[in-house]
């Protein structure tokens, strides 16, 4: 799914370069990608069988596979988009499904466990600059999109017998109602998350084309590789300090460092900055979807994941179409909106910290609330979505 998902952004000055794309009609490939993913995620909320099912993942992992081998056959604009948008959604229906399976069957073992599994999405973004990186001075944009496409069908096949979860027993569910501070907590996280969404997106898809612009053409790729390289360890590393430490608060801190990352190219030219900048970007973006969907489930507000998960879709989409209008004069203003965002996404952050339950869940008790077997303490998810 790294792969699948996000090769785009490293071939994106590739397109610019010798496929006549627009800045344009980059942003809006790049969205149709984020509804796509949409529209897979919500699928699997509101029809919960899916997630169980191996002939799903399996039309998946060839439908994505199809969406990049299709690409290069086409100049047209309105069929890349419907290549992105089916990329988009088996990118969500393979992740879902992945997740639903590392938490059934890690549910005993340490929670990091699934932290490092998360990282996959960080290799896959790694191999897809490493690709392009290695193609680029010796074929076109078309060579790029067939070669990720063959490492795509790789994966797939190493993925093929992936068990998904297996139907859920009945459970108890905590009793009563959220309280109203909860509810309170929960709006500040959902806006946090939300805001995420659209400023991550903004440098997930021009950031290698905006180091571009002012460092020599391999330095683009060159960072997107470290971005993957450091997303890998980076969801086990955030869950583990969030056994220790507040959450939201390191969810402050890891915003932060975000935008940090985000703004250094657009600020600062250079091999350097560049190398910073996707370091601190990679370092962070799979990281704050750990910490924020475990306080979702450590607040236990209804369906909180899916929510979150929802709010973050939409801000993916919000985000291209919010900066189109910048892209007339390059990346650079873009990248400085979205550093923007994120730093009101930490300052939603920083008012979630305000009184947070650290050390406890939040319910209105109508009766005794059961103690958590330790199976289902474990599946408190210090997990997320990238």
């Amino acid at each position: 799914m790294g792969v699948g998902r996000f090769v785009y952004t490293p071939i994106l000055p590739l397109m610019h370069a010798r496929a006549g794309l627009s800045a344009g009609a980059g942003a809006n490939l790049a969205t149709a990608n984020y509804v796509g993913y949409l529209v897979g995620a919500l699928a699997g909320i509101l029809a919960p069988a899916l997630v169980r099912s191996p002939a799903l993942l399996r039309t998946s992992l060839i439908a994505l596979t199809v969406s990049l081998v299709a690409m290069p056959a086409t100049h047209s604009t309105a069929v890349w988009i419907v290549l992105r948008l089916l990329a988009g959604i088996a990118s969500a229906v393979i992740f879902v499904i992945a997740v639903s399976s590392l938490h059934s069957h890690l549910r005993e073992h340490p929670a990091h466990l699934s932290g490092w599994a998360f990282g996959g999405v960080g290799g896959g973004i790694a191999l897809s600059g490493l690709l392009v990186l290695t193609l680029r001075s010796v074929a076109d944009w078309r060579a790029a999109w067939w070669a990720s496409a063959a490492l795509t069908a790789i994966l797939a096949i190493a993925a093929w017998r992936l068990r998904p979860e297996p139907a859920p027993a009945a459970t108890a569910s905590p009793a009563g109602a959220p309280t109203l501070r909860t509810r309170r907590w929960f709006g500040a996280l959902f806006a946090s998350y939300t805001l995420e969404g659209i400023g991550y997106i903004v440098a997930g898809t021009f950031l290698v084309a905006a180091i571009e612009q002012s460092s020599p053409g391999w330095i683009g790729s060159g960072a997107w590789v470290l971005v993957g390289l450091a997303a890998v360890p980076s969801s086990a590393l955030w869950a583990r300090l969030g056994r220790r430490w507040s959450r939201p608060g390191l969810l402050l801190v890891a915003l932060v460092i975000q935008a940090a990352g985000i703004a250094l190219p657009a600020l600062i030219g250079g091999v350097a900055a560049a190398l910073v900048s996707a370091l601190l970007f990679g370092a962070t973006f799979i990281g704050v979807s750990t910490l924020a969907l475990a306080a979702g489930a450590h607040l236990r507000f209804p369906r909180s994941v899916a929510l979150l998960t929802a709010g973050y879709s939409v801000g993916q989409i919000l985000g291209p179409l919010a900066v189109t209008p910048l892209l007339r004069h390059g990346y650079h203003q873009a990248l400085l909106l979205a550093a923007a965002v994120v730093l009101t996404a930490a300052t939603a952050a920083a008012v979630l910290r305000i009184g947070f339950p650290h050390h406890g869940v939040v319910v209105r008790q109508s009766a005794p609330v059961r103690r958590p077997a330790p199976a289902e303490a474990t599946a408190d998810p210090d997990s997320g979505d990238a």
